[in-house]
């Protein structure tokens, strides 16, 4: 039998979660989408608040995974509490609100077990390691079929995190940079990767913002509230085909979505 999961990019502010629900609901039918899965730490620009989670779901996503900047919004904290179709990454302290992994239902009786990651490298070391809370989601975990979003800043400690769960998982997929990468691949084992599935939102922009802005910051300008960039959007995203018997991956097959 074959599954499929769609993996979207971190939705970007308002315009993003418009252009998401916009599309998502037609591509899901498009593509014979089984279940969703789609980053959203970005939502409020730097964070997400409980009404924007629910307007993913509303969209059509099964799934919210978060990241860095999980905590921007506080306001977030009570619902990472009281909903398990929201995780925020697995390798933050046991001591803040939500869980890192879980088991949902999928059609036909599947478990499809999610994991979310953060990594080291370039970001903040008070994280544990994303490779040993990997592990022990594993063990943890009761699913038919695994799947991994490592959010990350290095493309090496993304690389290596599909290798070290290659055969062991049915894909990993990279979120975090906002920019799509061109290596979507099965490993030898067969683990769907893809380094970074991109973003959705504003489409001329430096990582969903005014470009202007960026460039501000980098010739030492005054510190700006970052406000997103008007204009065109898009959705980036990628399609994991997996073989249930195998539990191996098939292909996996970038999908975007411009205006």
């Amino acid at each position: 039998m074959v599954f499929r999961l769609l993996a979207v990019g971190d939705i970007v502010g308002e315009s993003g979660l418009e252009f998401l629900d916009a599309h998502l609901r037609s591509l899901k039918k498009l593509k014979s989408v089984d279940f969703t899965v789609v980053n959203g730490e970005n939502a409020s620009g730097r964070g997400i608040l409980p009404r924007q989670a629910q307007a993913i779901f509303d969209a059509g996503g099964d799934v919210i995974t978060l990241g860095n900047h999980t905590w921007d919004k506080i306001q977030i904290a009570d619902f990472l509490e009281e909903n398990p179709y929201i995780l925020r990454p697995g390798n933050y302290t046991p001591r803040v609100p939500g869980r890192g992994w879980g088991g949902f239902d999928g059609p036909r009786g599947l478990r499809i077990g999610v994991i979310n990651l953060i990594g080291r490298t370039g970001m903040d070391a008070n994280f544990d390691s994303p490779f040993t809370t990997a592990e022990r989601a594993l063990k943890e975990l009761d699913a038919d079929l695994f799947f991994v979003d490592f959010h990350a800043e290095a493309t090496s400690e993304k690389g290596a995190m599909g290798f070290f769960l290659d055969g062991r998982v049915s894909a990993v997929w990279g979120t975090h940079t906002h920019v799509p990468t061109a290596d979507c691949q099965v490993l030898p084992k067969g683990t769907g990767f893809v380094t970074d599935l991109g973003m959705t939102g504003p489409g001329v922009s430096v990582l969903g913002i005014k470009p202007e802005q960026s460039v501000n910051r980098f010739l030492g300008g005054l510190p700006q509230r970052y406000e997103e960039a008007p204009g065109p959007r898009k959705l980036e995203s990628v399609l994991f085909t997996v073989d249930t018997d195998t539990k191996k991956c098939l292909a996996v097959e970038r999908v975007d979505i411009k205006d």
